[in-house]
């Protein structure tokens, strides 16, 4: 168990490590779409690559989410184990639309051993949202 102290640096030094190891300018926030973001996550127990869509207008989440759904059978042909909720559950308990990759392997933030192997599927997995999202980029953001 670590305190609350430990586990803080351990998380930054996740993602510090995973910067300094592979440095590049990834899409992230800038899909130019409000509430529309990719995201690495690491957590005690999972990690993942997502496209979250959390919008403060519920619409216009729908919509953007609707979107992509259209694309679904182009976008699991590419990443075929990818995820769609519409009602994932953030640990602050809002409620958001996720579509995602999860981690397979066993992972911990906590878990150094780990690392490489997640710092590999970030690295992996990725590029394949981002290209998808700038294929389909004037479909998913006509709405």
């Amino acid at each position: 168990m670590f305190s609350k102290e430990e586990a803080t640096l351990l998380r930054k030094e996740f993602w510090i490590s995973f910067g300094k190891s592979f440095p590049r300018k990834w899409l992230l926030y800038n899909t130019e779409m409000k509430g529309v973001s990719f995201k690495f996550v690491a957590d005690r127990k999972n990690a993942a690559v997502c496209l979250d869509i959390e919008n403060p207008d519920e619409l216009v989440n729908l919509l953007y989410y609707d979107q992509l759904l259209s694309l679904k059978l182009l976008i699991t042909a590419e990443i075929p184990d990818i995820l769609f909720n519409d009602a994932f559950e953030l640990e602050s308990g809002k409620k958001i639309h996720r579509i995602y990759v999860p981690f397979e392997k066993k992972f911990s933030i906590h878990d150094k051993n780990t690392w490489s192997d997640c710092f590999q599927f970030f690295l992996k997995t990725m590029p394949k949202f981002e290209d998808f999202f700038y294929e389909y980029e004037d479909i998913i953001k006509n709405i």
